[in-house]
């Protein structure tokens, strides 16, 4: 499990799940409350949302740009919805060429792939993205969110780890009691390969809700990982994951480092690591997310000096069946145009 994300999560028994069993009760009838409550407000466009029953590590990342692409082929104008996570942006900003700093990692890649906003306040964002000319939103995370009513919610799930230990917050990484969670989830995306999600599958599945399949696949030519020994480091939920990638095309990985989700680096991390890719000959490689984190203002700087010698290794979403996730989308958004005309 990633730094930040307890390994103990992700294991059937244990004493510190049993011990935070009541807290996470509590938690959870609160998660539950919130978000059976109606929602404050109903975009004027179909919103799409791609979230994740668990906090961290679900794979959820690299998906709503698969699901924007699929759009734009449809014919249709996307924006992307998120809150930007570590950004210290305020009231809602399109994200224009800021820094890392300021709206955050994630909101920098979706910016690559359609118009982007950040917002902490869902309902504002969708209302700018209504005034932008956009047809369709595709909201980043925000599942258990009750803000803004959802046309659908598209589940991403790990297949390598699942849903853990199925306990709610603290407990395990829930988000809120899955029963609840279930109802209101209308179609299940599996990421990469492992059997953890089976039971989740099933669930869907009984309930005729669609089940896609993905995975992870790089986004270049994956030759130069072979070139030189590699320095792997990761500051996302699940690090042992990506440096597992790295293995699998062809890396020769002497050493790996891992660090919080959304790490900021410090100037020791980043001298630290530029110490042992010159004792050890080795090339430095991180994931696309702590790349564009990672400033490049200051010449004096080792965190700046870390940026220009380390390399992205950037990867991708890819569904076995792009069409029945274009279709997915393309019915929600027209089911949506039918209701508003009969309003």
């Amino acid at each position: 499990m990633g730094v930040g994300t307890p390994s103990w999560w992700y294991r059937k028994h244990g004493l510190l799940a049993s011990v935070l069993a009541p807290v996470a009760a509590l938690y959870g009838r609160i998660a539950h409350s919130r978000m059976s409550k109606d929602p404050a407000y109903r975009s004027t466009l179909p919103v799409i949302c791609v979230g994740n029953f668990t906090a961290g590590g679900g794979g959820k990342t690299p998906t709503p740009s698969p699901s924007a692409t699929a759009l734009k082929a449809a014919g249709r104008t996307p924006a992307f919805l998120t809150r930007g996570y570590g950004g210290a942006a305020r009231g809602v900003v399109r994200v224009e060429g800021q820094a890392a700093d300021e709206v955050g990692d994630e909101p920098l890649l979706l910016a690559e792939v359609a118009p982007t906003f950040v917002a902490a306040d869902r309902v504002a964002g969708a209302k700018a993205i209504e005034a932008s000319g956009a047809d369709i939103i595709v909201m980043d995370d925000g599942f258990q969110n009750p803000s803004l009513a959802k046309d659908l919610s598209l589940i991403v799930v790990d297949a390598a780890s699942g849903l853990g230990n199925r306990r709610v917050i603290p407990a395990g990484p829930l988000r809120a009691p899955l029963a609840g969670q279930l109802a209101r989830a209308d179609a299940l995306a599996v990421i990469g390969e492992g059997n953890k999600a089976a039971s989740l599958v099933e669930a869907f599945e009984r309930a005729g809700k669609p089940v896609l399949k993905a995975k992870i696949a790089p986004d270049c030519d994956a030759r130069w990982l072979g070139v030189l020994p590699v320095i792997g480091f990761a500051g996302i939920a699940r690090p042992t994951k990506f440096f597992a990638t790295l293995r699998g095309n062809g890396a020769r990985l002497v050493d790996s480092q891992g660090f919080p989700d959304h790490h900021r680096f410090k100037e020791r991390e980043a001298q630290r690591l530029l110490k042992a890719a010159d004792e050890k000959s080795a090339m430095l490689v991180t994931t696309q997310k702590d790349w564009v984190r990672l400033p490049d203002d200051d010449p004096e700087s080792a965190v700046t000096e870390l940026k220009n010698r380390s390399r992205p290794f950037p990867i991708v979403v890819t569904f076995e069946d792009a069409d029945r996730l274009a279709a997915l989308l393309s019915d929600a958004a027209t089911q949506r145009a039918k209701h508003s005309k009969r309003i």
